[in-house]
């Protein structure tokens, strides 16, 4: 998988997602990863506009 940035405001690339959602235990589901790697990243907690960027990247994360 190819690095880029997912998340301008916080400058969080997918493979600093990719270890946020690594570094859990698990999560039930793909609200509680988000909110995980949002506490771990800050990703989405400038405009928000990456919201649904970072959930399509958590979603291949897990589920690859």
């Amino acid at each position: 998988m190819e690095n880029y940035i997912i998340c301008k405001c916080k400058n969080v690339s997918f493979f600093d997602v990719e270890e946020a959602v690594h570094k859990a235990e698990s999560f039930p589901d793909l609200e509680s990863a988000f909110k995980e790697v949002q506490e771990v990243t800050h990703c989405s907690t400038g405009c928000g506009g990456c919201h649904d960027k970072i959930m399509d990247a958590i979603s291949q994360i897990m589920y690859r």
